[in-house]
């Protein structure tokens, strides 16, 4: 019963890093998309740099409830009932792919 236990909190504690890393990541490149280098040049771009910045407000707030849920342990991938933890971590490789193609054009 212990052992089960244990992993639990490891699990918990894995995952929590995890949506902390990819926080720390969207926040870096919401920092470089709001450099003067990747200033907007045509309307698209514009459309697709709010659009981005929208995004990554959604994320944040996002991320809070996330990160509230897993420290008060309600949160569990094992979970069947509980895909929220699923869909941001998803949420994050969809906008850090966004931001990714946006910079490269």
């Amino acid at each position: 019963m212990e052992n089960i236990t244990q992993n639990s909190f490891r699990d918990k504690q894995e995952l929590l890093v995890r949506v902390e890393r990819n926080n720390r990541m969207v926040q870096c490149l919401s920092q470089k998309l709001s450099s003067y280098t990747y200033e907007p040049k045509c309307p698209q771009r514009f459309e697709k740099f709010y659009e981005l910045k929208r995004s990554i407000q959604n994320y944040t707030k996002e991320h809070q409830q996330i990160v509230s849920k897993i420290q008060q342990r309600k949160a569990d991938l094992k979970d069947a009932n509980d895909k929220e933890v699923e869909q941001h971590l998803n949420h994050f490789k969809k906008l850090e792919n966004d931001i990714a193609s946006y910079l490269v054009d």
